[in-house]
């Protein structure tokens, strides 16, 4: 029988004020050296004008970062704003047209087709029957049920974008180019493989028949998962968008705006550190690397 006990409070309060201490501390060693060496040749490939309220030049060598705050800005979110307003303006449609009921039975179908939409406005056509191929592949897999099978053909189909011919073949689909699009692709065809992954599991252990057809794509076209992963399993999903009596939880606007509030100030302390630290560029250079003390190399550890 194995005994579990917590630590004293003040052991973990200590353990805490030294490992803060010491960030704190190893930071001010970063913080000296990314303010003596910014005209360092290195430093001019990768340090530029960030925000002018910061006074300092911004490490852009984190391309993601930096893409989330420029091509994504432009594109993702306006994309997913419009999905809100949408959502919105059909919850206030429905019930003055006396279609009310209707509208809480099939909302799952609307947002469904209107993430089809955006991703054939985004990608084309031929990204949109790429995908939907898939989804109808693995959607005869789950027919069968059997997870072995499953698991083979969902790692089968995501190993084809890793495989030539068959990369180069499927994104031959998708024409003309812009920045985001690789990201984009990959992004919603390998995603789309680990939904229906999700669907097929769920529907291999579904006693009474199978879901459909349909239900697969609403589940996949559901704009704010399409590009960012499953984040919900289709049980999950499938439970929360039949239910037309929805009701907002208690504190649950509190609950958002806190969410928002704590994202947003994530947010700005990582960009604080891409304006003051330069974490990312420094390394770099192993002439500035060699030296730096001990606490500034404990940092990028």
């Amino acid at each position: 029988m194995r005994l579990k006990a917590a630590l004293p409070k003040l052991e973990l309060y200590l353990y805490a004020a030294v490992l803060y201490l010491s960030l704190l501390w190893a930071g001010t060693w970063i913080w000296d050296a990314s303010a003596d060496n910014v005209n360092r040749k290195v430093f001019k490939k990768s340090v530029k004008p960030g925000w002018h309220y910061f006074g300092r030049k911004m490490d852009v060598a984190d391309f993601e970062w930096v893409m989330w705050f420029t091509t994504f800005r432009n594109h993702i979110l306006f994309a997913l704003a419009g999905h809100v307003i949408f959502a919105k303006v059909c919850s206030l449609i429905s019930p003055r047209i006396g279609m009310d009921d209707w509208y809480c039975k099939h909302r799952s179908l609307i947002y469904g087709l209107y993430g089809g939409l955006a991703v054939l406005v985004s990608m084309g056509g031929g990204f949109l029957a790429l995908v939907l191929s898939h989804c109808f592949i693995l959607y005869s897999v789950a027919l069968v049920k059997r997870k072995w099978i499953v698991f083979v053909a969902g790692l089968a189909s995501l190993a084809t974008f890793k495989m030539e011919p068959f990369n180069t073949w499927q994104q031959g689909f998708v024409t003309g180019y812009f920045e985001l699009q690789d990201i984009l692709f990959y992004g919603g065809s390998c995603f789309t493989i680990m939904r229906c992954m999700s669907f097929a599991l769920e529907n291999c252990e579904k006693k009474d028949g199978n879901y459909t057809f349909t239900d697969l794509l609403k589940y996949n076209f559901y704009l704010p998962f399409f590009y960012f992963g499953p984040i919900q399993t289709f049980d999950q999903f499938h439970v929360q968008a039949n239910n037309p009596n929805l009701t907002r939880k208690q504190r649950e606007m509190w609950n958002i705006t806190t969410g928002a509030l704590l994202h947003l100030g994530a947010i700005f302390v990582v960009d604080v550190f891409f304006h003051y630290l330069y974490i990312l560029t420094i390394p770099n250079d192993m002439k500035l690397v060699k030296q730096l003390s001990d606490w500034s190399l404990g940092q990028f550890s």
